[in-house]
């Protein structure tokens, strides 16, 4: 069911409706049960799930900080006031690494290079970093992309890391500690329970082969969404490892907290039945909400029916069918949803899609064919 607000806010927006719904208290709810469920662990938001304003801004007010992965992320996330910024990216630019040092931020640095620049660019001012680590043991946590244990651009392979080290002291940069994101979308609490003590218990025992002065541990994010509503990360089995005196475990989430905050509505222009399916076409598409093409799923909606029709022929019309739900884009493959079955669905209503906040609009080709941009509705109240 859709909470009443939403369906409230789809119903009064302008027509043809294609508009985000966003609830930033659902986000602050969310991310304060991870608090509770992880005492002790320092939790940040992860800004590039959703860099919405209103929702980031509420986000830093209840979070311990911001993760932030670009110049844009960290200029936002010093407009809201957090006081604790991480900084990450395989690609950070000069201007960003000044920027970085300049907002005191902890910066996940990524390579011996990254390391030597950023020395260069401090020029003697103060400088936080980590390093961002590939480990050569392949995590036992599932998810939809995997960042370690294979070979990918981030982090810095075990076999480097003591190069790493002798060039951060060359460089006058000290580090605090690591910085180990593993994967994304993970759905097993007790896989990721697991996790969680052996990054510390990796990162206890490299500190002191390395003589780094252990004092900050980041296990990344990845706590998962179903999109599909059928699995639920369990935060119930999700437990804090234990941890020594002065160092601290930070995890950054973002799907987590932001998945149900955003509900994406889109008004039906067209119903049409071609070579034996039906297609419900969209004011909107995957330019908007990419998530069901890029992962090759699809992504569920409730109707909200709308009872004005303008026009003086019949209303297009069905009833007790599978419908595919297709986007307004010149691609076959601009499909959000294949084969749901819907119980009446008319030309003029509404399909809202709920988990939609988190990598919806953020990772959207906005611009193909120059469509206007979704509507951005904000509703309900932080508590």
């Amino acid at each position: 069911m859709l909470p009443e607000p939403v369906a409230a806010a789809v119903r009064a927006a302008r027509s043809p409706v294609c508009a985000y719904v966003y609830d930033p208290s659902v986000a602050v709810d969310r991310l304060r049960a991870i608090q509770r469920a992880l005492p002790g662990v320092r939790v940040l938001y992860a800004v590039k799930a959703n860099s919405n304003p209103a929702l980031v801004h509420a986000l830093a007010a209840a979070a311990d900080g911001l993760e932030v992965a670009s110049g844009g992320e960290l200029a936002l996330a010093r407009e809201t006031g957090a006081t604790t910024i991480a900084f990450a990216g395989p690609a950070k630019t000069d201007d960003e690494l000044r920027a970085a040092v300049d907002a005191r931020a902890t910066i996940h640095v990524e390579s011996i290079h990254e390391l030597r620049r950023l020395g260069a660019l401090a020029a003697g001012r103060p400088v936080t970093a980590a390093l961002r680590v590939n480990r050569a043991t392949a995590t036992t946590l599932d998810g939809s992309h995997r960042m370690t244990g294979t070979p990918t651009p981030f982090g810095i392979p075990d076999d480097q890391l003591a190069d790493a080290v002798a060039a951060a002291r060359a460089a006058g940069v000290p580090l605090v500690g690591f910085h180990l994101h593993a994967v994304s979308n993970n759905l097993d609490a007790a896989a990721h329970t697991a996790f969680l003590a052996d990054t510390v218990a990796w990162s206890l025992a490299t500190a002191r082969d390395l003589r780094i002065p252990l004092s900050y541990i980041n296990a990344g994010g990845g706590l998962g969404v179903d999109h599909t509503g059928a699995t639920h990360f369990d935060l119930t089995a999700l437990r804090a490892p234990d941890l020594p005196p002065g160092v601290t475990l930070t995890i950054e989430p973002g799907r987590y907290v932001a998945a149900d905050a955003g509900w994406y509505a889109a008004e039906v222009v067209d119903l049409k039945h071609t070579h034996g399916r039906w297609f419900a076409v969209l004011r909107g598409g995957t330019h908007h909400f990419r998530l069901p093409a890029a992962w090759g799923y699809s992504h569920p909606f409730h109707v909200v029916p709308v009872e004005r029709w303008p026009w003086p022929w019949p209303r297009p019309e069905i009833t007790d069918t599978r419908v595919d739900a297709a986007g307004e884009l010149c691609t076959p493959r601009d499909i959000l949803t294949r084969g749901q079955h819907v119980t009446r669905l008319r030309a003029g209503d509404i399909l809202v899609y709920p988990r939609t906040g988190a990598y919806g609009w953020d990772i959207s080709h906005h611009d193909f064919l120059r469509h206007p941009y979704p509507d951005v509705l904000v509703v309900g109240a932080v508590r």
